[in-house]
């Protein structure tokens, strides 16, 4: 099984910008998508971003403009690029990998990174 480890948060000032990294313990090319979520205290767990197979992106509103996915096959690893960050985006991002096969659907997380945007 594709383990995901994430890396790249910690503390930042508003306004400043900080670049995650997904990195897959094997190919990323076997996964029909891959996204970044987040969970603040208290909050749901939402999508942030997500890049499928082929790079078509989306992207959360909240964050639209500021992030940005991107992923390198060479290196199996998927990156949100944050930039502009506010106290509002501070939370646990998680990577999350999805493979559709037939009519199941798998999905593997990773164990997620902090990012505290403050002053």
């Amino acid at each position: 099984q594709v383990q995901l480890v994430e890396s790249g948060g910690g503390l930042v000032q508003p306004g400043g910008s900080l670049r995650l990294s997904c990195a897959a313990s094997g190919s990323i090319l076997r996964f029909n998508a891959m996204g970044w979520y987040r969970q603040a205290p208290g909050k749901q767990r939402e999508l942030v971003a997500s890049i499928t197979s082929d790079g078509s992106t989306d992207y959360a509103s909240s964050v639209k403009g500021r992030f940005t996915i991107s992923r390198d096959n060479a290196k199996n690893t998927v990156y949100l690029q944050m930039n502009s960050l506010n106290p509002e985006d501070t939370a646990v991002y998680y990577c999350k990998r999805t493979t559709v096969n037939g009519r199941t659907t798998y999905i593997g997380w990773g164990q997620g990174t902090q990012v505290t945007v403050s002053s």
